[in-house]
């Protein structure tokens, strides 16, 4: 039997609960996107039903990235309020700080290179900090909050702009 990801559409929109993981190496973070995507997030996935949440993310990177990482502590709690693709979500993430090892193929990597999320290519890259300001990453709190670690959980309730003010702001009639 398939493993049931904890994510169920409405009519006026679609649930997610998603899991996500923030990994630093030499003064980079990694993000990832969906190959028909241009914007970056966080590398993670659906949690899946009576799955703890850092095991969830332990199983989406040895999926996607096919190497161990060690959760750390849990960053951020969010209620993510978006739209993508003509859909509202609501989503209900946990960020965790999580390491990979120095000397695994994803922390040598020098430029983008390429995951698997079933059958969906996905593009990991690992950026300065210095660019989050400049760089389209959703949820958009990600480009201060990734330079300003939190040092206890926060629970965040976040709203991104609607799809139609996304393409607006990447100058898209």
């Amino acid at each position: 039997m398939q493993p049931r990801q904890i994510t169920f559409d409405h009519r006026e929109g679609r649930f997610n609960h998603r899991v996500a993981g923030v990994a630093f190496s030499n003064g980079r973070v990694l993000l990832h996107r969906g190959e028909r995507h241009d914007f970056w997030s966080m590398p993670g996935g659906h949690v899946h039903l009576f799955e703890p949440s850092s095991e969830a993310l332990v199983r989406e990177m040895r999926e996607e990235l096919l190497t161990e990482v060690r959760v750390e502590r849990l960053l951020w709690v969010v209620e993510n309020f978006f739209s993508h693709e003509n859909r509202d979500y609501h989503e209900l993430g946990f960020y965790y700080l999580m390491s990979l090892q120095s000397d695994s193929a994803p922390c040598r990597a020098t430029g983008p290179f390429e995951g698997i999320d079933d059958t969906v290519k996905i593009i990991f890259q690992w950026f300065d900090l210095d660019l989050l300001g400049t760089l389209p990453i959703y949820p958009t709190f990600l480009r201060d909050g990734l330079r300003n670690l939190p040092e206890h959980v926060q629970h965040l309730v976040h709203r991104d702009p609607t799809a139609a003010s996304q393409s607006q702001e990447r100058g898209e009639k």
